[in-house]
């Protein structure tokens, strides 16, 4: 099942037509972007230490008891 390089070429051309249609976004919402990412990702860590750390303690409590 070899591929010929005429439709490697072929498609090679079209991804890169297709990539100057793309709006790509702006350094600006790409940081906004990033920034939502990043506090998301520190809440939801914080939230699950804490879960952890009840939870451990919970254990803890049920085994010595």
């Amino acid at each position: 099942m070899a591929v010929s390089a005429k439709k490697v070429i072929q498609f090679l051309k079209e991804v890169k037509f297709e990539l100057k249609r793309v709006t790509w976004p702006s350094r600006k919402d790409t940081l906004a972007g990033t920034a939502v990412v990043l506090i998301i990702v520190f809440i939801a860590a914080f939230f699950l230490g804490i879960v952890d750390l009840g939870l451990s303690k919970l254990i803890k409590i049920v085994l010595r008891g």
